[in-house]
């Protein structure tokens, strides 16, 4: 499942360095995850790095975009980033 940034999002900066898939940009108003990037970081940590720094919690699942561990995994594959 790929996670959301919500409107609560104060720009902060600090989910952006953490993303390991580069999925997080700025966009218009707060931050947002490209959720064909974001693989809830499987594949290099086995916890949600953005989640770990967000001072606020506003990143969730996203709702419309829920994926297995084994679907998560082929994502990362298919970045070919390491």
């Amino acid at each position: 499942m790929a996670l959301l940034i919500t409107d609560q999002c104060i720009n902060c900066d600090m989910c952006l360095p953490e993303c390991p898939n580069e999925a997080i940009f700025e966009g218009r108003k707060v931050y947002e995850i490209d959720v064909e990037r974001c693989t809830e970081c499987v594949g290099f940590y086995d916890h949600q790095t953005c989640l770990a720094v967000c001072p606020i919690d506003c990143i969730t699942p996203h709702p419309e975009h829920v994926e297995t561990q084994a679907q998560l995994m082929e994502k990362f594959k298919g970045l070919n980033l390491i």
